[in-house]
């Protein structure tokens, strides 16, 4: 059997690339396109890379923002989606460490080490 820990690192690490990408490759909107596209719960779960009953859990638990509901189906605003997972981006350790030289090399200059 699959050590659990090693399945929630491995999802972390695909939301993570996926996080990633997103902030590397700017999404291509159409100008004939709608602003505010709806997706459906498969192509939620396919963007955030996850199982639909993930998504379905995840809307239930109040943790998925953009969603609106017709009926019993529900659609997902995919401006809101986005900017949802750029917002939980966490900086790599190589980002930490340019932040961390360039504080420290700004605190010599003020003589404040």
């Amino acid at each position: 059997m699959n050590n659990p820990f090693d399945v929630i690192d491995a999802r972390l690490s695909s939301i993570e690339n996926l996080i990633l990408d997103l902030k590397h490759k700017p999404i291509q909107v159409e100008p004939s396109q709608h602003r505010e596209q709806l997706l459906t719960i498969d192509e939620v779960a396919e963007l955030l890379h996850l199982s639909k009953p993930t998504v379905y859990s995840k809307h239930s638990k109040g943790e998925l923002p953009g969603v609106c509901k017709q009926g019993k189906r529900l659609y997902f605003e995919r401006d809101v989606i986005v900017n949802w997972i750029k917002s939980g981006r966490k900086l790599s350790n190589a980002e930490i460490e340019a932040e961390a030289e360039t504080y420290l090399l700004g605190n010599k200059k003020g003589g404040k080490l």
